[in-house]
């Protein structure tokens, strides 16, 4: 039985657990971004660059026998999808940022204050 209260202390611990989240909110993540690049800006900015350069079919293009173009796409994807997440963790750091820079609620008096107030208190008396 001791195995099992291990491994049960291991599996509900706050790290597990929150990797746990992190990894089903990051595939889940991956899928809205592989859906942008893939969607929203291949259509918009890729092909019509790919077919100015005469290369409408990326993924068919060798050279020489080597079919380098599935390997280009791939590069390109990535690229996308990198800048993606670039300008997006960009844009969650300026949001914290401002929080930040937000005004503290003013603090009260320290410690030394009130242990002075004491001392002229008590001188007082």
């Amino acid at each position: 039985m001791g195995f099992l209260k291990e491994f049960k202390e291991f599996a509900v611990k706050g790290n597990v657990v929150d990797l746990a989240i992190g990894v089903i909110i990051g595939g889940a993540f991956g899928a809205i971004v592989s859906s942008l690049v893939t969607d929203v800006i291949t259509p918009l900015l890729l092909t019509p660059a790919l077919k100015a350069t005469g290369a409408a079919n990326l993924e068919g293009l060798v050279w020489n026998g080597v079919a380098y173009g599935k390997f280009l796409a791939a590069v390109i994807n990535f690229l996308c999808i990198a800048f993606v997440l670039f300008m997006l963790v960009k844009g969650i750091n300026k949001l914290k940022k401002k929080e930040e820079e937000a005004p503290a609620a003013p603090a009260g008096p320290t410690q030394e204050e009130l242990l002075a107030e004491i001392r002229d208190l008590l001188k007082n008396k």
